[in-house]
């Protein structure tokens, strides 16, 4: 009798496990199939990504490989990260599919312009590290040359730099939709946020010291967002948050 109830109680974590293998799956082919989509413009898309830098380098410089191979794993990274950047929305998607059994029915109804919101913060993250981010922070790096010092960038790292901050600024521009959904779950509340306001102001510099380049400049531009997110995030929860179980009608 003790083992049937044992066998029971494994059946739903097992079906948990398989739920996610499925959704892995599902995320792991829209990325191989944005790998491939992507592979055919991989210069071009190498082109776009480095106009930043190449904006800020003296006349006359150029972005080098230092081994045989360098230059075609290079684009064969900038492939796969255009590759998650197409699949975005279906991770995304996949990811608050696997979370949607534990909401109620009418949470459920937010899932699709929660993907929505979610895809478009994400794309908003990484254009703005693009756009404004990495201009600053690519001349500050390249403001230590001198007529003895001369900068010569290579492929691989500039893309392990490049990739890191996109990634990361479009992840950090996920945070109001994250504290709005919490509140929904009733993991947070307004007050909460507001009274511990002063210690995410500081996490949030330490996220930014952590996920930026060792330059007050970048860690600065990563920082303001954050907390003008973290505001806004306090206004989705205020708009988000769970009624008491009395009005709730669950």
């Amino acid at each position: 009798m003790a083992k049937a109830l044992n066998e029971e109680d494994k059946l739903p974590f097992i079906a948990h496990l398989e739920e996610l293998r499925k959704r892995l799956i599902i995320c792991f082919i829209a990325i191989g199939v944005g790998f491939a989509l992507s592979y055919g413009f991989k210069e071009k898309l190498f082109d776009i990504l480095t106009r930043p830098l190449i904006a800020v380098m003296r006349e006359g410089d150029k972005l080098i490989y230092t081994s045989l191979p360098e230059a075609f794993f290079a684009y064969l990274k900038v492939a796969f990260l255009a590759g998650v950047m197409i699949a975005a929305p279906v991770i995304l998607y996949e990811f608050w599919m696997f979370v949607a059994p534990g909401l109620y029915q009418k949470e459920k109804r937010l899932l699709l312009p929660i993907v929505f919101l979610s895809s478009f913060f994400f794309v908003g993250g990484a254009l703005f590290g693009y756009f404004v981010v990495f201009p600053f922070g690519f001349q500050y790096f390249l403001s230590f040359a001198t007529d003895i010092i001369r900068p010569l960038p290579s492929m691989k790292e500039y893309l392990s730099l490049a990739t890191m901050m996109l990634l990361a600024f479009g992840l950090v521009f996920e945070l109001p939709l994250l504290l709005a959904f919490m509140s929904r779950l009733g993991l947070v509340s307004v007050a909460f946020l507001k009274k511990n306001r002063k210690y995410a102001l500081l996490l949030i510099f330490i996220v930014a010291a952590i996920l930026t380049p060792p330059d007050v400049i970048s860690q600065i531009m990563m920082a303001l967002p954050m907390m003008a997110l973290y505001e806004l995030g306090i206004l989705g929860a205020r708009i988000f948050e769970r009624k008491k179980p009395e009005d709730d009608g669950a």
